[in-house]
Formats: structure tokens, sequence, C-alpha cells
């Protein structure tokens, strides 16, 4: 017989043990679907830049907060989403995992491999957005970021901490040259992230083999966006990039992040903004286009000592129509940018490589950053070939020349021979002081540009085989004096002789 007492008593103990669990899910409904972009109702405690969950591990991102609903960009394929879908809150804004983990891999702005190597083992992740920098924070620039390439150590130096853009029109070797930027980091500390925004798949793929042949790849992260994925996920990715390069930052790292690049982020932008409704502008961009990439660059910074001295260097590309520098993004970016080099589509034309066009490039900051040798040394030279560009122009109209004037000719068209430079063969900043050193003092001004190159080659090493000394002065912030100067400049005559060079 049953011990009625003694279940209940049982009862009342289990009951007494459970601990009830409440489990909140904010859910709505999707009210309408438009070209990777959604319109959601309710979910009245969603925050900006919220990832929401949609039916099939579809995500989405919200970018629009109204009254009586929340517009989303995706970041998935949309294909499967229809109207009357179940939509859920995740409870975290949009973030990326960072750790030096991601060093030599490939990923998208999600954080998720493509490069078929096995899942990514950080744990650490951070908010794609984040603040930039307080100005209190953040010190001078003073450290040089050697590019490897003449044209630009030399004309438009940059600092560790600058932001500098590259803009020219399409096919005129914006990509080349950052890829030469990435690959002169090799022998350095530097961190590179390589930001491909809208790109060709095929595009993406050589520059990564090219950083893997060159061995720069186990030192970089790449970040993936390509022209087939969503505008929502080509929005992300250079904000998820900086935060992955804030990470190395803060560590008191020194960052070379590129993107690659943001005509395409703005098209993007432009594209997800449209569909949402909101006012267009001029050439129909947002009105708050500016603010999309002011904010970005706005993260580039070298800070204090105290705050462990690490820099970002952030090197936008913007493409051109036509030269057209004038246009809305072209001038929103050269607006918040510390400088440009220019690429010239009739300099590339005529085989001019790079095609960096020195009169319209500039750089506000990394002058001050340059080696004290190297300064010394080229500032008269930007001088000269300044003034050898304006002097070109007038002998096209076929005026007579006195000597001096074809002496002058003849130098600024050997600087201009110096300048041209292959791809993948970047130089030092000391190798380029003793090539414009002898540059500057006439060896090079009857040589054809096979002759050039060899003549360079040639005061390469004897550079290196007898000045060791002088390289490691300069290397240690020192100038080089008159006296030694004129030693180096005769050993260099002398080698170019025996070669019949001079």
């Amino acid at each position: 017989m049953i011990d009625t007492q003694k279940t209940f008593a049982a009862i009342d103990d289990s009951i007494g043990k459970t601990k009830a669990t409440v489990h909140k899910e904010e859910i709505s409904l999707v009210q309408s679907v438009a070209a990777g972009t959604a319109l959601v109702g309710g979910l009245e405690n969603v925050q900006m830049d919220e990832l929401l969950i949609f039916p099939h591990n579809v995500q989405g991102v919200v970018q629009t907060l109204d009254k009586d609903s929340v517009g989303v960009v995706f970041l998935d394929n949309d294909d499967a989403i229809r109207a009357g879908d179940k939509v859920k809150r995740s409870g975290r804004v949009i973030d990326v995992p960072v750790g030096k983990e991601l060093l030599g891999r490939v990923i998208n702005p999600l954080g998720a491999p493509l490069d078929g190597l096995g899942p990514l083992s950080a744990t650490e992740r951070r908010p794609i957005e984040v603040e930039a920098r307080a100005i209190m924070d953040r010190a001078p620039v003073d450290t040089p970021l050697q590019t490897g390439i003449k044209a630009i150590d030399a004309f438009t130096p940059i600092g560790r901490g600058q932001r500098e853009l590259i803009l020219g029109d399409r096919q005129t070797g914006k990509t080349a040259i950052a890829l030469d930027m990435m690959l002169n980091q090799k022998d350095s500390n530097v961190i590179c992230i390589y930001c491909a925004i809208g790109q060709r798949n095929a595009a993406v793929a050589q520059v990564i083999a090219d950083m893997e042949k060159y061995g720069v790849l186990g030192q970089s992260v790449v970040v993936v966006a390509a022209g087939n994925d969503t505008a929502g996920m080509q929005y992300i990715a250079p904000y998820a990039a900086t935060s992955i390069g804030e990470y190395f930052m803060d560590e008191g790292r020194d960052v070379l992040i590129i993107y690659d690049d943001l005509t395409n982020h703005a098209r993007a932008y432009r594209q997800m903004s449209l569909l949402l409704r909101r006012p267009p502008g001029r050439e129909a961009f947002p009105g708050d286009v500016f603010y999309l990439h002011a904010r970005l660059l706005e993260r580039a910074t070298h800070l204090k000592t105290e705050l462990g001295g690490g820099s970002l260097t952030a090197i936008p590309i913007v493409a051109t129509e036509a030269g057209n520098i004038s246009a809305y993004i072209p001038t929103n970016v050269i607006s918040i940018t510390d400088g440009q080099i220019y690429l010239s589509a009739p300099l590339f034309q005529k085989g001019m490589m790079p095609a960096i066009d020195t009169g319209r490039s500039v750089s506000r900051v990394g002058g001050d950053a340059q080696l004290p040798a190297y300064k010394q040394l080229v500032g008269p030279l930007k001088l000269f070939y300044a003034q050898f560009e304006e002097l070109e122009a007038f002998t096209k109209f076929g005026t007579q020349l006195d000597v001096a004037t074809q002496e002058r000719i003849k130098r600024g068209q050997a600087i201009r021979l110096v300048l041209t430079q292959r791809q993948y063969h970047t130089m030092s900043a000391t190798d380029q002081i003793a090539v414009f050193m002898a540059t500057n003092s006439g060896l090079f001004d009857d040589l054809d540009i096979e002759q050039n190159r060899r003549a360079q080659e040639i005061v390469i090493e004897i550079w290196h085989a007898g000045f060791n000394d002088v390289i490691s002065a300069i290397n240690a912030k020192q100038k080089i004096t008159a006296e030694k100067r004129v030693e180096i400049l005769a050993s260099f005559v002398q080698a170019l002789k025996h070669e019949g060079l001079n």
C-alpha cells in the first residue's frame, strides 16, 4: 500500500530543490526585404550595430532605428529570407576576433577563415566600431615608415601613425604600390593588414600569393570582403580590419593597414543607405558619407610611450575617374588624410613606374619623421626636380636653351630615371641615400635607363663594401659630414669609371 504522506513529502522536497530559470528572448517579424536589406518591426530594446539572427542562420546588422521598425543590412545571402520570418536579437554588437593567432591568416570581416587552414584559435573579440583615441593619448609622428619606393620615401615620406592616401585612375598601379609597401616591412617589426573591399577574387588571390612568395604573409592579416559579397560585408570590412590592427597597436607594435579601396566602400554604403531610404545627396551618397571615412581614419595614430608607443599607419586607396580628384569621395578622403600620393595615367602610359605625379603628391607629416641624413639630402633634390618639370614643359615650345639650362634638364632627366623603379624591387633608406647622393653629383647624367640601373647597383655595392660605418651612423640618426661625402663620391666615381659608366 502506498504511503501518501511520504509520497507528498518527496514531491515537496523535489519541488524545493528545483531552481526555475527564465530565458528571455526578443523576437519579431520581418516586414519587408529588399536587395540585401530588411525592415524589422518591434525589437524595442535593440541597439545600433547589434547583430540580429534570421532563419537559416543568416546574420544582419542594425543600421537604422526608427519609431516602429529597425533597418537591417544582411551580412549573408538573403535569398531565403521572406516577409513574416522570425528575427531574434543576439544581444551583442558586431565584433571580430583579434590576437596573434590571426597572423598569416586570410579571414572575412566576421573572422571566419577563408584560407582553408582550419578554424581560428583566437579567444579575444573586439567591437568593430570604437571611438578614436583622444588627442592626449597621441604622440607626434617621429619615426619613418620606409616604403622602399624611392619616389615616396624621398618626396612624400610616411611616418608611423600617419594617414597617407593613394589615389589615381584604374590600372595605374595603386595596389602595386601598397603591396610593395607591405613587402618592404619583411625585415622590420611592422605588422601588415591588407583589407580588400569589393575586389575581384582573382586580384586578391594574386596579392596573397605575392605576400607569401616574398615572405611577408606570416606577419600579416588579410581581411577580404570580395566584390561578390554583400554590401553589408563590404561596409564592415575596414572597421573590422582596424580593430584587429588596434589590438597590435595596444600591444606596443607598429601596424601598417591598407584599405583597398574606399571607393568601393563608399559605394557599398550608398547602396545600403538608398535601400534603407536615407535621403541622397551629392552623387547620390548620403550626407554622412564623410563621417563614414572620418571615424575610420581617425583611429590611425601613434600612441604615447606611457600607452605602449604603438602605432597604426593607415594607407587608404581611392579610385578616380579620368584623373578627377575633385569628385566627392576623393576630396572627402583628401581632407581627412595627412597627404596623398597621386598616380597619373599619362605617366603610367609613358612607362614611368611608379606613375607618381610629384607635383600633386604631398606628405604633411612624414618629413618630420625622415632620417636626418635623408632629409639633408633630398630637401634640395625636391626643389630642383620641381623646377626641372616646369623647365621641361617650357622647352616643348622649341625654345633655344643655353648650356646651363641644358645641364639642368639633363640632371632632371637623370633624377627621373632614378625614381623609376620596378615592382618587388624595394630599396632601403640607406641605399636610397647613396643613390641620391650620386645622382645629385651628376654621376648618372649621361646614362640611359639600363645603364642607370647598373650604375645604381654598383653604387650600392661600393656603399656596403666600404661604408658600413656611415650606414650605421645614418640609422643612428646622424648626418653625413662634408668630408665623408667627398670620400664616398670619390669611391663611386672610381667604381663607375672602372665599369665604363662615367
